[in-house]
């Protein structure tokens, strides 16, 4: 049974849902403004440290907890339809995140669409680990992770930077991953009456601002269900039972399974899209966090 704390991100979702309802005219600086509340369901992560940073021309926010092995970083890839989401909203979650694996994170502020259609979110973020690289950065000691439309940049940023030649990295995390770009999953009908946030409406208008005009919706860099995804590295896939998006989880995980990746999915009870927002005010949240952080600590070679 979800805890009491869960509910936070439910009545935001349903405030949300509200409002867009009401006022289905909302410019795109609105709804940016609007969904960057989303960090307000964080608390602040104590012991942790934020700075602004640009990386191969992409700015974002590091987070580097006291005592981090610095030798080691997490990217971190935000939600938000590939349309909004930042830094601002996601540093806190990242933040704890990166708390409790011990070594910085960097959360991207890559070009959002429909400015930066397809390919070119995903050229920044292998841009960014490239320049990690040519900093010094071992691949394996970089791990990927992302929520929602990050969880699929986290995963399609591995498969551009292989297409592109670079070695890969040491482990990825998906966090209630948004990978198809077609909207066949079953439970976008089956959760529908549960998901607070994510239908196929909200989905629709992302996906064309996503493709722009030419894009392809079985593209495997912008829909990961389409990749070859053999050699991949070790991957874990957090997403909630009453996600719309559950479906596009469990495929890509039997996907990977088929192709011999090391992969785990885990499935929270009663829990919504990027449930991990809630890191320091909800059990689940913490839960999550510092299940991350077991799976990514010895992939990426800390005690």
């Amino acid at each position: 049974m979800a805890s009491k704390q869960a509910q936070a991100i439910v009545d935001l979702y349903k405030e949300w849902s509200g409002k867009l309802t009401m006022t289905g005219d909302m410019t795109l600086d609105q709804l940016r403004e609007l969904f960057d509340d989303w960090g307000d369901l964080s608390t602040e992560p104590a012991g942790v440290k934020f700075h602004e940073a640009t990386l191969a021309g992409v700015p974002g926010v590091w987070a580097t907890p006291e005592n981090a092995d610095k030798s080691r970083v997490v990217i971190c890839c935000h939600g938000g339809g590939f349309s909004v989401g930042s830094s601002k909203s996601h540093k806190k979650m990242y933040g704890h995140l990166a708390k409790a694996v011990g070594c910085p994170t960097f959360t991207l502020d890559y070009t959002r669409a429909p400015e930066n259609p397809h390919p070119g979110i995903v050229e920044e973020a292998v841009a960014v680990y490239a320049q990690l690289l040519d900093q010094g950065f071992k691949p394996e000691h970089i791990a990927t992770t992302g929520d929602s439309a990050g969880g699929n940049l986290c995963t399609s940023m591995i498969l551009y930077a292989r297409h592109k030649g670079y070695p890969l990295p040491a482990c990825c995390a998906p966090l209630s991953p948004w990978y198809d770009m077609e909207g066949k999953g079953a439970s976008l009908v089956t959760n529908a009456d549960k998901d607070a946030l994510v239908g196929n409406d909200i989905l629709e208008g992302m996906v064309a601002a996503f493709l722009g005009e030419n894009g392809s919706r079985t593209d495997p860099f912008a829909n990961p269900l389409y990749a070859d995804v053999k050699g991949f590295p070790p991957t874990l896939i957090q997403v909630g039972e009453y996600e719309g998006l559950l479906d596009d989880a469990r495929r890509f995980y039997e996907q990977a399974k088929a192709a011999r990746v090391d992969v785990e999915i885990q499935i929270f009870p009663e829990m919504q899209h990027v449930f991990q927002f809630m890191a320091g005010n909800a059990p689940e949240a913490d839960d999550a966090i510092n299940k991350i952080a077991a799976f990514m600590r010895p992939r990426l070679g800390l005690a």
